[in-house]
């Protein structure tokens, strides 16, 4: 069933008795479907709150600031080639200073679909680090570069902030999120960019201004399972931006 009023929507994801679909569990060590067995991303209730503290403890050990420092400073050095950039800086700051197989692992990441290409990166990926920070590089790499993309679209200079939070309501990088009722089985889906363009909470929501500052949107999510890193996502964007400019 479609989400795409927003209260409704909020209230969805307010509600612990909504989970994401759940993935498969005793696959193969090692492998894309076995990583995304053991991420908080995919698991709900103890399990969840688990398994997303320590990503948590890793973020606030990081100061948006020196990213956002270092995104612009990369992007400056590799003249322009931004591509690769968030994963790069925010790996670096995690201690991973080798992320050409982030993209190949991340491909699949959200959606399950498996390759040995991606298995082989996850193999790679663990062997410099562990689940935690590769989970952090998954969803930084697709999308923290998504935002970018989409900003680019609609730069036409002024504030970089109030540019990306614009882009975050008007084009969000992910453009839906999944869940699942645990009481019927019913499986929804919120279409990210029809609540963030409801009329009841956004005035004019077809129209892209960047003047609107800071908007309730819920690209970053909302209720009990929030985007752990929105200050470190915006950071790596804004960089990379002022970077290009």
């Amino acid at each position: 069933m479609p989400v795409t009023r927003h209260a409704e929507a909020v209230a969805v994801l307010a509600d612990p008795r909504y989970t994401p679909p759940p993935v498969p569990a005793g696959q193969a060590e090692g492998t894309l479907a076995w990583l995304r067995s053991r991420v908080s991303r995919f698991c709900a209730g103890q399990e969840h709150a688990e398994r997303r503290r320590p990503l948590v403890d890793l973020l606030d050990a990081l100061d948006p600031a020196e990213l956002r420092a270092a995104a612009r400073a990369l992007t400056l050095e590799r003249e322009g080639r931004w591509r690769g950039v968030p994963a790069a800086v925010l790996g670096a700051a995690l201690g991973v200073h080798d992320t050409r197989a982030v993209p190949a692992a991340a491909a699949g990441y959200l959606s399950g679909e498996e390759s040995p290409q991606a298995d082989a990166a996850v193999a790679d990926l663990l062997e410099q680090t562990g689940v935690p920070v590769i989970t952090l590089l998954l969803q930084a790499h697709a999308a923290t570069e998504g935002l970018i993309e989409n900003a680019l679209a609609h730069d036409r200079g002024g504030d970089v902030e109030t540019l990306l939070h614009e882009t975050l309501r008007h084009d969000p990088p992910l453009q839906a999120t999944r869940r699942l009722d645990t009481r019927t089985g019913e499986k929804l889906t919120i279409d990210l960019v029809a609540v963030n363009r409801d009329p009841d909470v956004f005035p004019d929501p077809e129209r892209f201004d960047s003047a609107r500052g800071r908007t309730p949107h819920l690209t970053f999510g909302s209720g009990v399972r929030p985007c752990p890193a929105p200050d470190h996502a915006l950071a790596l964007a804004a960089g990379v931006l002022e970077a290009l400019r």
